[in-house]
């Protein structure tokens, strides 16, 4: 991945959340927009979207997958 890669948590109709590159979030909102229920970003690095996806598993957004 590149420095200058965006990041986000998206939060699937099925509750989970995962973290995706922002390729594969404009992917997934062309081929798929009603999979995805809620979204959390752009982040500035992979860490800080795992620190939002851990905080919202923690206040209940979001269920671990």
């Amino acid at each position: 991945m590149s420095e200058s890669a965006r990041w986000y948590v998206v939060k699937r109709s099925n509750a989970h959340c995962e973290i995706l590159t922002q390729d594969e979030f404009e992917t997934q909102q062309t081929t798929n927009p009603s999979e995805v229920t809620e979204q959390w970003g752009p982040f500035a690095s992979e860490g800080e979207a795992i620190a939002r996806r851990v905080g919202l598993i923690r206040s209940g957004k979001c269920q671990p997958s």
